[in-house]
């Protein structure tokens, strides 16, 4: 069953200040999702209960919004990541509308940003080699109809990868 707006609003009201242990538990769980009840508690220093009650109170106040594996781009065919800086032909509604929607049926742009400065979009791809990142831009993204202008960079390593949000301690 779906929480209500209101319920969330309370929930969250409640989760205002997270604590020390809350934030040893969301630090905990941005390294290893797969954590259990009992492994939680074992490194908080809390009963299994008290840990499950925590992180489902985190869960239902929107603090924590998903879970998901880390996969290995490289073991998936996947060997090129690259930043597309988007301009819009013109700063409309519909065009917005049409380029996320674009975004939307993309595999491979998977991440997306509006931004402010010289830029409209900034798209995080990932393609099996630079002949796909071609592909793409060539015949996806340019002959876009909201679209003016690209630039692409090809990250050359990844000096720091996604790490876990920094969180308060206390």
């Amino acid at each position: 069953m779906r929480e209500s707006h209101a319920q969330k609003n309370h929930i969250m009201q409640q989760t205002d200040t997270l604590d020390a242990t809350d934030s040893r538990l969301l630090a905990a769980l941005q390294r290893d999702a797969t954590l259990t009840a009992q492994d939680l508690g074992e490194r908080l220093n809390l009963s299994p209960s008290q840990a499950a009650r925590r992180r489902q109170r985190l869960e239902q106040a929107g603090v924590i919004t998903g879970y998901r594996a880390t996969v290995a781009p490289d073991r998936i065919g996947l060997g090129v990541e690259a930043f597309i800086h988007v301009v819009m032909a013109a700063h409309s509604e519909e065009n917005a509308r049409d380029f996320r929607r674009l975004c939307d049926t993309r595999a491979e742009i998977v991440g997306a940003w509006t931004l402010t400065g010289e830029a409209d979009f900034l798209l995080r791809v990932w393609c099996a080699d630079l002949a796909a990142l071609s592909r793409l831009v060539q015949q996806a993204l340019l002959p876009h109809p909201a679209v003016a202008r690209v630039q692409s960079q090809i990250v050359l390593d990844r000096v720091k990868p996604d790490a876990p949000l920094p969180l308060a301690t206390g």
